[in-house]
């Protein structure tokens, strides 16, 4: 049974996926378990983030501070993955939380719609480049 969090010990990094309607994709699995094991702080997050969602034939679009929109988060990569195998892709951030050690992901919500939107019209603008 899949849990919201994966439970290691206190001295091991630990990635979070909040439970959704839908269980974890195939791709969610494999990006949550390049993740882990992140050790090397705020500086290597961009490129631990873009290695693994590239693992997946996924993407980085960007990274920003957190500036408060998800608790515990100093830093959000907004990331493009195959959804289901697919051709189609779907939004969700690796979120940095405090300390610079810990990745989690978390999918789009109602307090980061408007990141999600952004995201999205941010695609939309290079795929009309």
């Amino acid at each position: 049974m899949l849990s919201s969090e994966i439970n290691m010990p206190a001295s091991a990094t630990q990635t979070a996926m909040p439970v959704s309607d839908t269980s974890l994709t195939m791709e969610l699995l494999e990006l949550e378990l390049s993740l882990d094991g992140f050790t090397t702080g705020p500086e290597g997050f961009a490129a631990h983030v873009r290695a693994a969602a590239a693992a997946i034939d996924g993407a980085l679009l960007f990274e920003l501070p957190a500036s408060g929109l998800v608790a515990d988060c100093d830093r959000i990569a907004v990331l493009r993955i195959p959804k289901d195998g697919s051709a189609v892709m779907a939004t969700i951030f690796a979120c940095l939380e405090a300390g610079g050690n810990t990745i989690r992901l978390e999918e789009p919500d109602e307090t980061t719609a408007d990141l999600k939107n952004f995201a999205e019209a941010f695609v939309d603008v290079l795929q009309r480049i």
